[in-house]
């Protein structure tokens, strides 16, 4: 029975194989259908979309590319992607592959040149005046210009805020109606930046505004109408003044919020300066944590200490009797020693002058005043210069350590501990123009910034030699001892000295 049913089957089997072919092709005529459809979807929606889009007019391209919204997201975010590219981290390192050999003594004496600052738009034809670095951002350094004689519709003077990773543009630009002499951050408000003009006018800038001052002060005889050279913030965080210097012996005391009147104002005048009193001030330092107590370097040459109030048996205004003589030419720069280690040498401060040298003095102690004239010598003169200093600081971490910045365009890096008579390192920037000013960074010490008259800003690294050993502090008594020839007799003068400058601090 069942080979006669075989045959029967066969015509259902090719039947079922006829019906799957038949059922596959209608799938396949309407996936292609479905596409077809799809397409035509798809290219109707183009050309609706095509006849919704219209180039637009030059008209409505200007009214786009000039809206504030617009430029400030360009602004914005372009700064973003310029300082991700400056980023100069090997994101591809592999850190298999072994380490890199430890370099020499030799290679720990250089200093590097991290970068170079210049805008071509901002910077032409102009000189830096004065440098700052943030308290607070490491990363932001700030620049004074003077005016540019070629531009007559450009702001005499500007102050860019430049960024170590941003090194196309700045990453702020304020304007001023007068050259721009001075500058600091505030070490309180970290958006805050002070100028002094040639004009004698103190502008407060804040980042969060654009280019023009929030304050002022006014031009008038109640402040300042020479130009301010030299400005520096005291006191604490609740507590604190901006004090300015112009060059015809006005000192001036500022709050910072309130810059249309000073504080206090003082005239720093000499009986014994012919014709007229003035003391034509160029540079002005307070000793670490002093408040009330400063020196000022002068034209002249000479250097005096001041009282911002009556104290101690000593008047408000210049001290007449003490005379620091030793420079024979303007005073260009005076920095006190920062306080820090085992040993006070906050008594010491050095001064530059166009006379070609770096000086190195003791402030008189405070304790003892004079009654009588009295000429106090600089302890020590360093010699080595090719031209004008134009500043000097000491280092904030390393105590034998400072450096100068002169006319020839030297950087000259100083450690005491390890010669008086030349420095470690002396090195030429850029092309040999003059350096204006120099700052050391807050954070550690081992970035310089240099203004140059060549509008450039250029930030150097020393290196290793910003670190101290735990015995720099003792060789430094010993090395100045061994200057004044007074051995052991001048530690004891440099503690007695410090104990003096402490107990006048009030610490």
């Amino acid at each position: 029975m069942a080979l006669e049913d075989e045959p029967a089957d066969a015509p259902s089997e090719e039947g079922n194989h006829q019906r799957l072919l038949r059922e596959r092709e209608a799938a396949e005529a309407e996936r292609v259908q479905r596409e077809k459809e799809l397409e035509e979807e798809s290219v109707q929606l183009d050309k609706e979309i095509e006849a919704e889009i219209r180039e637009m007019t030059d008209e409505e391209k200007a009214s786009v590319f000039s809206a504030p919204e617009f430029l400030d997201f360009v602004e914005h975010s372009t700064k973003i992607i310029q300082r991700a590219l400056n980023d100069n981290y090997d994101y591809v390192r592999d850190y298999t592959i072994g380490t890199e050999t430890g370099a020499d003594d030799s290679e720990g004496r250089r200093v590097k040149r991290l970068c170079e600052f210049y805008d071509e738009r901002h910077g032409k034809n102009r000189s830096i005046t004065d440098v700052g670095w943030s308290p607070k951002y490491p990363e932001l350094c700030c620049a004074s210009y003077n005016k540019n004689p070629a531009a007559l519709n450009e702001p005499d003077g500007i102050v860019a805020v430049w960024n170590m990773h941003l090194l196309e543009r700045p990453e702020f630009v304020f304007h001023s109606q007068s050259d721009v002499l001075s500058v600091t951050f505030s070490p309180f408000h970290s958006n805050l930046i002070f100028g002094g003009t040639y004009s004698g006018q103190i502008l407060l800038w804040d980042t969060r505004s654009k280019h023009l001052p929030v304050l002022k002060t006014p031009l008038s005889a109640a402040g300042h109408t020479h130009p301010v050279y030299a400005m520096q913030m005291v006191g604490t965080q609740n507590a604190h003044n901006l004090i300015t210097s112009s060059t015809d012996g006005m000192v001036c005391s500022w709050l910072v919020d309130m810059l249309a009147q000073p504080q206090e104002t003082l005239e720093l005048v000499h009986a014994g300066h012919n014709k007229t009193g003035e003391v034509a001030i160029t540079t002005l330092n307070f000793p670490y944590n002093e408040t009330t107590t400063f020196w000022v370097g002068t034209e002249e040459g000479n250097v005096y200490q001041a009282n911002r109030y009556d104290r101690a048996g000593a008047k408000a205004g210049l001290n007449q009797y003490d005379v620091y003589k030793g420079h024979s030419g303007p005073v260009m720069g005076l920095h006190f020693h920062p306080l820090h280690g085992p040993v006070d040498f906050s008594d010491l401060f050095l001064t530059c002058s166009a006379d070609w040298t770096v000086k190195l003095w003791r402030a008189k102690s405070l304790a003892k005043p004079s009654t009588s004239a009295n000429i106090v010598a600089p302890l020590y003169s360093f010699d080595e210069a090719d031209d004008y200093v134009y500043d000097v600081k000491w280092h904030p971490a390393h105590p034998a350590v400072f450096a100068s910045a002169d006319g020839s365009g030297k950087f000259d890096l100083w450690n005491l501990n390890s010669d008086t008579e030349v420095p470690v390192v002396s090195t030429t920037v850029g092309q040999g123009r003059a350096i204006n000013k120099l700052q050391w960074d807050h954070k550690d010490g081992r970035r310089a910034a240099l203004g140059g008259s060549d509008g450039k800003l250029y930030v150097y690294d020393i290196g290793d030699m910003a670190l101290p050993r735990e015995t720099e502090w003792a060789d430094l008594q010993r090395t100045i001892a061994g200057m004044t020839g007074g051995g052991g007799a001048y530690a004891n003068g440099i503690a007695d000295g410090g104990e003096a400058m402490r107990s006048l601090n009030g610490r």
